[in-house]
């Protein structure tokens, strides 16, 4: 199809505004076409007066508990002692207010969808973002641990706020136990539309249903894969690249193996070097065990047990 541009061969425009207008007439023929592929296989859509939960607002709900968590880090003004109940007390509430309002949004789809009788999604919205909140106490202990984890592990830091406000890795596991903390309480759609978000800021992507130990430290972290079903100990250390995956699985036992562990269990005191790779759901990796820089993974290990690739054969090519 030739398209005419502005001055490509004319000297002067030849496009009146009577065949602008017949192109947007013609527009209606097309947009019946895709209407009638709606509620098909051939068209995955949401056309309901029930909203789903919005994204931004989901945003939103990551930066409030951040907020939260580490006071004075990441708000805009200054805060004192003076303040600091006032303003807690006006972004818990605020917290409370949009959370409850995205769960009961993400419970009403769950419930649309898949036909349920009524879940009293107003009820289990308002219900669900009080347990959370009251989970916040705990949770920052939680990643305080993190943080101290960060400075022991990474002798290029000095600083706690250095950890708080540069590292992706802390940026990535304090999402990833927000999102865990509302799996919990069987909230859908939600934790893993947290995580995804931290992983598109991070290039770090935690299942929000892996179970994740205490004072966990991710070392530069971008590439980092952890999947649904790893269960990883206190004290681990992994580096970047690193992936607990699943084996892959034939396309006919996919569906029968969602509910089975498929992804590897990492002891205490691990630590897993750069661009490791681990599989499958009885690899078991005992405490205080060493995997080396891009090891391939697929049996046990038992603990205090070193795992290292041979040293490879090296070629230098220069000038004779």
């Amino acid at each position: 199809m030739k398209i005419h541009l502005p001055g490509a061969v004319e000297a002067t425009c030849q496009w009146d505004e009577e065949q602008s207008a017949s192109m947007v007439e013609r527009l209606p023929r097309i947009v019946r076409r895709l209407v009638a592929t709606c509620g098909t296989e051939r068209c995955y859509e949401h056309v309901s007066s029930a909203p789903l939960p919005k994204r931004q607002a989901v945003v939103e709900i990551v930066n409030l508990g951040r907020r939260i968590i580490f006071p004075g880090y990441f708000e805009d003004g200054p805060l004192d002692r003076v303040n600091l109940e006032y303003h807690l007390g006006q972004e818990t509430v605020r917290l409370y207010e949009l959370l409850a309002e995205q769960i009961s949004r993400a419970v009403r789809h769950e419930c649309l969808r898949q036909d349920l009788e009524c879940t009293h999604c107003r009820q289990r919205g308002d219900e669900a973002a009080y347990w959370f909140i009251e989970q916040l106490p705990a949770l920052r202990e939680l990643l305080a641990e993190d943080v101290r984890a960060a400075l022991e592990g990474d002798p290029a830091t000095s600083s706690p706020d250095e950890v708080i406000f540069s590292y992706p890795g802390l940026l990535a596991i304090t999402v990833y136990r927000l999102a865990h903390a509302l799996l919990h309480l069987d909230v859908p759609m939600l934790p893993r539309m947290m995580t995804e978000h931290a992983h598109s800021r991070t290039g770090i992507d935690i299942h929000p249903a892996a179970e994740i130990g205490r004072r966990f430290f991710m070392d530069h972290g971008t590439g980092v894969v952890i999947g649904g079903t790893a269960v990883i100990g206190d004290g681990v250390r992994v580096y970047q690249g690193v992936t607990l995956g699943a084996l892959s699985l034939p396309r006919d036992q996919v569906e029968r193996l969602k509910s089975q562990k498929r992804h590897p269990t990492i002891g205490d005191d691990v630590v897993i070097y750069a661009g490791a790779t681990i599989l499958g759901g009885d690899t078991v990796v005992g405490a205080r065990s060493v995997i080396g820089g891009n090891v391939w993974l697929t049996r046990s290990v038992p603990p205090d047990t070193r795992v290292i690739m041979a040293e490879p054969e090296l070629r230098y090519i220069g000038p004779k």
